[in-house]
């Protein structure tokens, strides 16, 4: 499989479709501090209160956020727009006159910035991005999950893995960006890293499953010295099979580095895919390593992203069975109790978890709901597991889905006197560049949004719903 000839992709969390239309059809996939809370601090009693009309989950976003996520959405639903779409995307990202080129072209570089770039990505310099930040926090978010855009297209790249000076160049600029990255981010937020960022070389050793060299350990613990000073997480993106194994022997070092300096929270997370069925024995291994190295063990849970690249053998046949294995995964999580779906890796330990922090990372509404109600669950019950948990969505998708975890999900759930309502801490994750920097990770969205129509369209319909409702009131208001 020859990965380095396509660019990988940056953040995995898109969901997940299937080709056979059976699978299509349905609902799509897609910490305030960062010290681990016990489930229990996290919840208010609430008195019951005389129904009212239930208020919008959206009625949160500003009307111009609303405007362009209808556009943009409206476009990514439409069969008949999204590929002419994707096409100009194409052009732009990889211009071949200075006319569609955004570094070049003012007028293009205004227009792209002020729509599908002020959608997905959160600025092009320190202080747009931490004002977009403010602004996320402000909506109620506990904060971002940040990564920067730039890539090494290694594909592109005449640079020889035996090529020192210039692999060590490769090397220095990942992490001249990334030190940037992690200094815009504040306390208790992530900052997403992209190993085969640092260049042909890294691609070589993951793809070998070798260690990295002793100048990029050097860079990679240079990143986490400054996460952890500044109370800032990293977690690491799953990429193609072709590296992940590398990707994964490289995670599991660094967690420990991060991870024991932090009894009972987790500064370095590692990303689990569960649409392949290797998953649930992946994870296993990774906490029985956690549990004898002693500390916990961050995960980052997500369907999956390679559907149209990886071989087909190494994921689930269906769509249902991924869902099952994503909602297993999380339950186990959660309760910390292994069951069927995550089974132990040693028959030594054949009940409980290790200590375990998680990221819920999906736009699928059934499987953030069920996490939810289960955390409900056990709050009402008393019990504590003393797992944090955080979710996650991109910026500019599965909106919905988000403002309805800042809401608890409280419009859809009865309460009572005894009723618990969970505050979640919810985050969204932004990626940050030059507008041509970004033009590759924009790309990324439009394509990956052919795989999943059905949740778009969804995503689309509810922006509608809450454009109707502020119309609906404004009338109201005016008469």
């Amino acid at each position: 499989m020859k990965a380095s000839r396509r660019p990988l992709r940056a953040l995995s969390c898109m969901p997940t479709t299937y080709p056979t239309p059976r699978y299509v059809s349905g609902t799509s996939n897609a910490k305030s501090s960062i010290a681990a809370t016990p489930a229990t601090s996290l919840l208010h009693q609430v008195s019951p209160s005389p129904k009212k009309e239930a208020t919008s989950p959206l009625a949160k976003l500003p009307l111009s956020s609303v405007l362009r996520s209808l556009m943009i959405l409206s476009v990514s639903s439409s069969s008949l727009l999204l590929k002419p779409c994707i096409y100009t995307l194409s052009m732009l990202a990889h211009p071949k006159t200075p006319l569609l080129d955004v570094a070049k072209n003012p007028l293009l570089n205004m227009l792209v910035k002020h729509t599908i770039y002020k959608q997905f990505n959160a600025g092009e310099n320190k202080p747009e991005v931490q004002q977009s930040i403010r602004a996320i926090k402000d909506l109620g978010y506990r904060g971002v999950l940040l990564g920067y855009a730039k890539e090494v297209l290694v594909g592109e790249s005449n640079v020889s893995p035996r090529d020192e000076k210039a692999a060590r160049e490769e090397v220095q600029m990942w992490l001249d960006g990334t030190l940037q990255t992690v200094d815009m981010a504040q306390e208790g937020d992530f900052v997403a890293l992209k190993f085969t960022g640092m260049g042909v070389q890294a691609l070589d050793l993951l793809q070998k499953k070798a260690a990295p060299s002793p100048f990029m350990d050097e860079a990679i613990q240079r990143v986490c010295d400054l996460a952890i000073s500044r109370n800032v997480r990293l977690l690491v993106d799953a990429e193609e099979q072709a590296v992940q194994p590398g990707i994964e022997n490289w995670t599991m070092k660094y967690q420990k580095y991060c991870n024991s300096q932090t009894p009972g929270r987790a500064i370095f997370y590692n990303t689990y895919q569960a649409y392949l069925c290797s998953t649930p024995a992946t994870l296993a291994k990774h906490l029985e390593i956690a549990r004898q190295e002693g500390y916990t063990l961050g995960v980052k849970l997500v369907r999956g992203a390679y559907l149209k690249t990886e071989p087909r053998h190494l994921i689930w046949s269906t769509k249902e069975e991924t869902d099952a294995c994503y909602d297993g995964i999380v339950e186990a999580l959660l309760t910390r109790q292994y069951n069927s779906m995550l089974k132990p890796a040693s028959v030594e330990h054949t009940t409980e978890l290790p200590p375990v922090n998680v990221i819920i990372a999906t736009h699928n509404r059934d499987s953030v709901r069920k996490a939810h109600a289960l955390r409900l669950q056990q709050a009402s019950k008393g019990e504590d597991k003393s797992v944090d948990l955080s979710y996650a969505q991109l910026q500019g998708m599965a909106d919905e889905v988000s403002c309805e975890l800042l809401e608890g999900f409280q419009s859809s759930e009865p309460t009572g006197k005894n009723s618990f309502v969970e505050s979640p801490n919810v985050y969204k994750l932004l990626t940050w560049g030059s507008v041509k920097e970004c033009m590759g990770f924009l790309l990324r969205r439009a394509v990956e949004n052919t795989e999943a129509v059905g949740r778009t369209k969804q995503s689309q319909e509810a922006m509608f719903a809450e454009l109707k409702r502020r119309a609906r009131q404004a009338f109201r208001l005016r008469n």
